[in-house]
């Protein structure tokens, strides 16, 4: 790709309203399709404010009512706010376009950015985004000493008795269920918590949306949503899993290096994609390596294609 160049729109008391930021986001994408302007990765916080994209139902949204901006990138509801650090690469890739290894990239450097502050973090099969893996389920003992005077869950998996009801019952909501359920409760109960969200807009091969890091953001924001809509893990920043204060400032410079090292050495051609067909009367199935893209990451020309977060 080409040089990545960074726009720091604000931070903190100077942090950018939701709907500045995608208005320039706009602005930015007309310029780099008309190669006006180099690959340009916006960088800043928001103050709060839940975003919904395309995919978003209606019982994952805030229960008291709370406005919620409906945007047009891919993925489910989720939070923004002070404490987030949040990027929107806006990126020209080429044809034909291959989403999915965009944002493969984008958790690439977000991995190894966690990891240079001494957290290690992974992908979860099936969600986006960067996680912190928890316990086995088989592993985790009910908690005690919490604030909330202790989380006393013991779920098991399945749909039989002691069953997780997040999975078990298709009318469960967990926000109505206490501090127990919380997402932002997920590190002491031990699950899967999401430490960096992603989701993206690609229109005429020109990348827009992104990322967001949670650096040390009061995570209770994330409480009165079914963030990206996934009920049964939580939310956690940087801060809490090294238990220690990190400031976004901190962590700028961090993203900054790990982006650009990634996306300006990447060779972003359509991943290789193996395929084992079998052949009758032939013994071992024979793979054949195809150098094509997936079809449904690439769109017509001139057209959007959205990635879940």
């Amino acid at each position: 790709m080409s040089e990545l160049r960074y726009v720091h729109l604000g931070f903190g008391a100077e942090a950018v309203e939701y709907q500045e930021a995608w208005q320039e986001q706009r602005r930015v994408h007309a310029a780099r399709f008309a190669d006006e302007v180099p690959d340009t990765c916006l960088l800043l916080e928001h103050p709060p404010v839940y975003t919904a994209g395309r995919r978003t139902v209606d019982s994952e949204r805030p229960l008291d009512g709370t406005p919620v901006v409906d945007v047009d990138r891919g993925g489910k509801i989720t939070w923004h706010g002070p404490g987030q650090l949040v990027g929107y690469p806006i990126l020209k890739l080429p044809r034909p376009v291959d989403v999915v290894a965009h944002v493969r990239r984008l958790e690439d450097a977000l991995i190894r950015t966690a990891a240079e502050f001494g957290l290690e973090t992974s992908r979860v099969e099936g969600r986006s985004g960067v996680w912190v893996l928890g316990d086995p389920v088989a592993e985790r003992a009910p908690l005690d000493g919490s604030p909330h005077g202790g989380l006393s869950l013991d779920l098991a998996p399945g749909t039989g008795a002691g069953a997780d009801p997040r999975l078990a019952d298709e009318e469960f909501d967990p926000r109505l269920n206490g501090p127990e359920y919380a997402p932002s409760n997920a590190g002491q109960r031990r699950e899967d918590r999401k430490l960096a969200a992603i989701g993206i807009r690609v229109a005429k091969g020109v990348t827009m949306h992104g990322f967001s890091f949670n650096v040390n953001p009061d995570n209770t924001w994330f409480d009165r949503i079914v963030p990206c809509g996934i009920r049964d893990a939580g939310v956690t920043s940087l801060s809490y899993e090294l238990g220690r204060e990190i400031t976004v400032a901190e962590v700028v410079p961090v993203v900054e290096k790990h982006l650009r090292d990634i996306l300006e050495r990447a060779e972003p051609a359509p991943r290789v994609i193996e395929r084992a067909p079998v052949r009758e009367n032939v013994g071992e199935p024979v793979r054949e390596t195809v150098d094509e893209p997936v079809r449904e990451t690439a769109p017509a020309a001139g057209g959007t294609l959205k990635v879940s977060a």
